[in-house]
């Protein structure tokens, strides 16, 4: 059982650590989402195949339809991140994409007809403090206001993203990232391809140890680990130390990039992280006997 931990606990540092590697190329952000997902559909699918993995997705033709849809808003996702990671900050970039699940736990009545307990409210309501106090001084000092949309549009994508992944319930594991990767490839390739074209690619020169660390280890080999361990772990496991990258992406940024947040942006990142993890690992003693 050590070892799965060990690969999961990895798998989030790797993770965690996307915005840091990606601030040592020299790419715009739409050019790194694009040659991370060209690497890693390539990376994903040689583990798949090479694990000798069976597929389903001919068994779930209509929950393939939400796995592409959900792909789709993948692409969206890191092409909203990635931007904002550069206008923004990373810290406050993974903060703000992480509110995502919280807004889906929020909505779970009308979404997914579950039931919304006094937790789920309580741990919303201070994740909603905590974007408050990360976000108000970027607000009143005037920083860039494509930025903070960018970290909006993060949130909002995450959260499209998991509601049509939970439509694909019965394809799962690294099939489902494989997938899922290769429609957010097509998806930020057609945007790239209509904005400015391809010709990026020969431009790349000594940056490419540092594309190739982004598709290789932090999303082949990431999402390998992650997956082979997370079947292995219990739920409660898995829910709580999953807040392990975004946590990991606030201190990286902090140590590599040299990013500064204020004693408020400090306490609102507790919020937002502390908020998310009680609203979605808490469970009241009359629901855990069940």
């Amino acid at each position: 059982m050590k070892q799965y931990y060990l690969r999961y606990i990895i798998a989030l540092l790797i993770f965690g650590s996307n915005g840091v590697v990606a601030s040592h190329i020299p790419l715009n952000s739409y050019e790194i989402v694009l040659m991370r997902t060209a690497i890693g559909i390539v990376m994903l699918w040689s583990i798949f195949f090479l694990t000798k993995q069976q597929s389903t997705v001919g068994q779930y033709k209509k929950e393939f339809i939400f796995l592409a849809l959900s792909g789709i808003m993948m692409g969206l996702n890191w092409l909203s991140l990635y931007e904002a990671f550069q206008q923004i900050g990373v810290g406050l970039s993974i903060l703000a994409c992480y509110c995502g699940p919280a807004l889906v736990m929020v909505l779970s009545p009308v979404l997914f007809r579950e039931k919304l307990t006094w937790s789920k409210l309580l741990g919303f309501a201070v994740v909603l403090v905590g974007m408050v106090l990360c976000n108000g001084e970027i607000v009143v000092e005037g920083h860039s206001a494509w930025g903070i949309f960018c970290g909006a549009m993060a949130c909002l994508t995450m959260a499209t993203l998991i509601v049509l992944n939970k439509k694909a319930a019965h394809i799962t594991g690294l099939e489902n990232t494989a997938w899922e990767m290769t429609f957010a490839f097509v998806t930020v390739a057609i945007f790239v391809g209509c904005k400015q074209g391809f010709g990026f690619v020969s431009t790349i020169g000594p940056a490419w140890p540092w594309v190739l660390t982004l598709g290789i280890i932090n999303t082949g080999l990431g999402c390998y680990l992650y997956f082979s361990a997370i079947g292995r772990l219990p739920v409660q496991s898995v829910s709580i130390l999953g807040y392990l990258e975004p946590l990991s992406g606030v201190v990286l940024s902090m140590i590599f990039l040299q990013e500064i947040m204020t004693p408020l942006q400090m306490v609102g990142a507790v919020c937002i992280l502390g908020g998310a993890a009680f609203a979605e690992c808490y469970r009241p003693k009359s629901m855990a006997k069940t």
